[in-house]
């Protein structure tokens, strides 16, 4: 019985199907097979029921899986004591960020490259995805550290979560759109087209529940990655954004204004972390960083999430 076999094993009980699992380990669903087929030779017992299209546990697999999970992080601790002990910092520290977050203001880039340059033997992975992927990856084990979006929605208790930016979420028009006060319901909202971020983003989480909470249904006609785009959009009339604010002479700068939404919805920026896994010496030593550095870009004049959806030159 090997690490490896009992991580394949882990994982293809939380996708409760093997092409899932595979894609999600970066490997050949027949090859995921085969080593879940030797695990369960050499434990002479079968762990998964492959009766129906979702994979099962059997009831020995069920209580396998404890124990695989137990061996796994047991593993980890092991290494991380070892390095701990002797001041040894190594292996890899995968990143994730929601799109659009690193900016002149925000610069991850930097911050990344000063922990490489200290610590160059560590290598480092940065990715861009939508919260929602990046949450589910956090809980899998597949990033260390991720800068997302919340929706309000209430976390898995072996996520932490650390608040960085807390903003309105607003809604923008064409400068020239007529039907428009300085305020909008929600209910009005929803009669329009709205301009949004995909879904599994914060904000676009936090408009769906806030409108089931009111029984509500967005008409969302027109989806973005990147907020700059939404307002582009918005400025030439095609239907209403739904953003973080900007300042009222760079909103009109690019030919939109900004209206309250009532009731107020808000949208938080978070850094987040697997709280039952732990974190490794270098990641544990990049996520300080990381906190250092916000708590300097929280500092300063220029407001975070206006600069998200500003349009440079």
């Amino acid at each position: 019985m090997e690490l490896r076999q009992l991580r394949y094993f882990v994982a293809v009980a939380e996708e409760a199907n093997f092409t899932r699992a595979a894609t999600r380990l970066h490997l050949t669903q027949p090859g995921l097979s085969a080593q879940i087929k030797q695990l369960e030779h050499e434990l002479g017992q079968q762990l998964l029921d492959r009766s129906t299209r979702s994979v099962t546990l059997t009831p020995v697999g069920a209580a396998v899986l404890t124990h695989a999970k137990a061996a796994l992080e047991a593993a980890e601790r092991i290494t991380h004591t070892v390095d701990e002990f002797t001041g040894l910092l190594r292996g890899h520290v995968r990143v994730g960020m929601i799109s659009g977050a690193a900016n002149d203001e925000v610069d991850i880039a930097r911050v990344l490259a000063e922990y490489h340059r200290d610590h160059p033997q560590i290598a480092i992975s940065l990715t861009e995805d939508t919260s929602e992927a990046m949450y589910a990856a956090l809980r899998h084990g597949e990033l260390d550290i991720a800068l997302l979006g919340l929706t309000g929605a209430e976390l898995d208790p072996a996520v932490e979560a650390e608040t960085v930016f807390d903003s309105v979420i607003v809604a923008a028009v064409a400068t020239d759109a007529t039907g428009f006060g300085d305020r909008i319901t929600l209910t009005e909202l929803c009669e329009h087209s709205l301009i949004c971020l995909p879904r599994g983003t914060g904000i676009r989480g936090v408009l769906e529940r806030s409108c089931a909470t009111a029984g509500l249904v967005p008409d969302v006609a027109f989806e973005a990655a990147a907020p700059p785009l939404l307002i582009r959009l918005a400025a030439h009339g095609l239907g209403v954004a739904v953003v973080p604010p900007l300042r009222e002479a760079d909103a009109a700068a690019l030919g939109v204004r900004m209206l309250d939404i009532d009731p107020s919805m808000s949208g938080r920026l978070a850094l987040a972390w697997n709280r039952e896994r732990p974190l490794s010496p270098a990641a544990k030593i990049l996520l300080g960083q990381i906190r250092i550095a916000f708590r300097g870009w929280k500092n300063q004049d220029t407001i975070f999430v206006e600069r998200q959806v500003r349009i440079l030159p």
